[in-house]
């Protein structure tokens, strides 16, 4: 990895080196941008609390920008707010209802919202519930079939997320493209390889890998993008801390 040294004390320079570095790492991770896939996309994670939902929104903002009319499914929520009503406030949902400009109900979006922070199986149990596969597979069906849909996972990929399956089952039953998003810290190489090697086992076909800065980054040292390129050939993006995630998808103009 290349080290800067301040030139004859210029820590001015060192700085504005770096920033032409980091512009340089910018423009290389976007160099490979996707072509928007209208069948949709599976958003999972390689481990819970990853930033999923923050980057299923901006998702779903870019593909809307380049003109495609999108449908969100966060087909189970667990840790839902209740309210003095008995509703449950979700956070994920509401989340995908705005960035899709408000075009659909909660209760389309996640019609299973459970109390627990817990897998969405173990909140139901919770509640006296149960929430089979194959109810979580109706829930994501299309409102209309040319529409592109976007789906969020709950947890990781191997995460349960019914009583008869895990995240992993519900992406292959809906057959989408996967994003995988992990968080951008120490182990994140391993855990990347890990959750490509089990949607590759799926016969499902990873889009995209975003490394997310859930938290700022403090170790300058590390760069997981670069140790990551040398183990897979996918697009690579980089979304930092409190950002805005980098353009993911051609448009028709440019």
């Amino acid at each position: 990895m290349l080290r800067l040294r301040p030139v004859n004390g210029n820590t001015s320079w060192c700085r504005l080196t770096h920033a032409m570095l980091a512009v340089a790492r910018y423009l290389a991770q976007n160099a490979r941008m996707l072509k928007p896939d209208a069948n949709g996309y599976f958003i999972t994670g390689s481990d819970t609390d990853v930033g999923k939902t923050y980057i299923a929104c901006q998702v779903v903002s870019q593909l809307r920008a380049a003109g495609l009319t999108i449908e969100t499914r966060k087909p189970a929520e667990s840790g839902c707010e209740p309210t003095p009503g008995g509703e449950l406030l979700t956070h994920d949902a509401a989340a995908l209802q705005q960035a899709n400009a408000n075009r659909e109900s909660i209760e389309r979006i996640a019609p299973y919202r459970f109390r627990a922070a817990l897998a969405p199986h173990r909140a139901a149990r919770l509640e006296g519930r149960s929430v089979q596969m194959q109810d979580l597979i109706d829930a994501c069906t299309r409102d209309d079939a040319n529409h592109c849909l976007i789906v969020e996972g709950a947890g990781g990929f191997y995460s349960p997320l019914a009583e008869n399956g895990l995240n992993a089952d519900l992406a292959d039953a809906l057959q989408l493209a996967v994003i995988i998003v992990v968080n951008d810290r120490i182990g994140a190489v391993n855990q990347t390889l890990m959750t490509l090697q089990a949607v590759a086992s799926r016969h499902l076909r990873a889009a995209a890998i975003i490394l997310n800065q859930v938290t700022p980054m403090n170790d300058t040292e590390m760069d997981n993008a670069a140790d990551l390129q040398a183990y897979c050939d996918l697009p690579l993006f980089r979304c930092d801390y409190g950002a805005q995630l980098p353009l993911l998808f051609e448009t028709d103009h440019e």
